[in-house]
């Protein structure tokens, strides 16, 4: 591989500079996948093999990152399980007929990630191609909670109160839902890495609205099963668990290779606590790339010092990668992270 610098700093290995790459790296930000998305839906590109595959690698050639991140969506996997799935514009995803009973759940089908979603699959071999060596790339899945989270409440939620409700109200319903869902995901994982990718993260994008109690329960305890019965060779797992701050220890033991932090967490203070164990990814805030370049660099570099001297870091963002950036400001904090990080590294 030409450049395997975010895998041995998944690893812990040492790096001649600090790898870097952005969650929803392949996105609306960039004019290249906005020409793709004028002509085709977004679920479209996402069960098209050459379409994924080709905004899979857009940000490699135009932003200069080391890693690409496969374009997909995680809510596929409900989908596949039988729900339907829309996505509306300007509101996101919806399922028409939310998880809300034992009847409901019954309805979902098991699912066999080589045949329902092959074009996961696909879009992985036709990448790896496509990639040619350049750069590894990242598989991924929503955590248990998560995906739960949307096919309770049915879309996106600000208060949550259908999954908090059959919580508190009906836990072994939700425990059935997530026993199934840890299963299906362990499954797809380990599918996509037979594929060819090269590492998998685990997104748990909602597990930050439950307290300790219930994160643990229904969050940690899931994804610690996924993470230490998954088949995956030596591809690192990576686990970002937004909002969840209160956890890093926890989360860090659960046998990951990679801690994602959000922008909300001191890079030093997550070392400091979780040690040496572990990788640690992150952690700009995504509104920073609104910032003058200069600006950009500063904060870059204030990440870079937090963190310290050392193997273990890879850089990204606290979140995802906000549409209106401006590509030239991405390609600026990419840049920056080449240029400042090699003193951490003598």
């Amino acid at each position: 591989m030409t450049n395997d610098l975010f895998l041995r700093a998944c690893r812990r290995q040492s790096v001649e500079r600090t790898p870097v790459w952005m969650m929803r790296q392949a996105g609306r930000y960039l004019p290249e996948y906005r020409a793709v998305r004028a002509r085709h839906d977004f679920l479209t590109m996402c069960k098209t093999p050459e379409l994924a595959s080709e905004v899979t690698i857009q940000p490699v050639e135009i932003v200069g990152v080391d890693a690409a991140i496969l374009f997909s969506d995680i809510l596929v996997v409900p989908e596949a399980m039988g729900m339907h799935l829309t996505m509306v514009e300007a509101q996101g995803p919806r399922f028409s007929s939310p998880i809300r009973s034992a009847g409901d759940l019954r309805e979902l089908k098991p699912v066999d990630p080589e045949r329902q979603l092959r074009f996961v699959m696909d879009a992985i071999a036709m990448a790896r191609r496509g990639l040619n060596g350049r750069v590894p790339l990242i598989g991924f899945s929503g955590s248990p909670w998560t995906l739960a989270s949307y096919m309770v409440e049915g879309g996106g939620s600000k208060d949550f109160r259908n999954i908090k409700t059959m919580m508190l109200d009906e836990p072994a319903l939700l425990e059935q839902l997530i026993d199934l869902l840890t299963e299906t995901v362990r499954r797809y994982c380990e599918a996509q890495i037979a594929s060819g990718a090269q590492a998998i993260q685990i997104f748990d994008t909602w597990g930050g609205i439950l307290d300790p109690e219930h994160y643990r329960k229904f969050s940690l305890d899931p994804m610690f099963e996924i993470v230490s019965t998954m088949q995956r060779g030596d591809a690192p797992v990576i686990v970002f668990s937004k909002g969840a701050a209160h956890a890093l220890g926890d989360i860090a033991a659960i046998g990951a290779d990679v801690v994602g932090l959000d922008w909300t967490v001191d890079i030093a203070s997550a070392r400091s606590l979780i040690g040496d164990g572990v990788a640690l990814q992150g952690n700009l805030d995504p509104s920073f790339l609104y910032a003058s370049p200069e600006n950009i660099r500063k904060e870059v570099r204030s990440i870079l010092r937090k963190f310290g001297r050392g193997p273990g870091h890879i850089f990204n963002l606290g979140h995802g990668i906000l549409p209106g950036v401006p590509v030239e400001h991405a390609i600026s904090m990419v840049r920056s992270v080449h240029e400042e990080s090699p003193e951490f590294h003598r």
